[in-house]
C-alpha cells in the first residue's frame, strides 16, 4: 500500500465564543486547515443536536 492509498485523521471542537455555548465562524480555522491539505470529512453532533467534532482527513504524507 502506498502513502497515497493512506489516510489521516485530524479531530477538532469546533470554536465557541465567549459563552462556550455559541459556536464561533470557524471559517478561519477551515481555511488554514485547507491550505494544509485537509478535508472536512465528517461531523460527529451531540445527540440533542449541535456539533461536537469535525473530522478532516487527507492522504498521509501530505504536508
Amino acid at each position: 500500500m502506498t502513502d497515497a492509498e493512506r489516510w489521516e485523521y485530524k479531530v477538532i471542537e469546533p470554536p465557541t465564543e465567549l459563552t462556550m455555548r455559541e459556536s464561533a465562524n470557524p471559517e478561519r480555522a477551515l481555511n488554514d486547515l485547507g491550505d494544509r491539505g485537509w478535508k472536512l470529512a465528517e461531523t460527529v453532533s451531540y445527540d440533542g443536536g449541535g456539533t461536537k467534532f469535525l473530522v478532516f482527513v487527507r492522504p498521509r504524507g501530505t504536508e
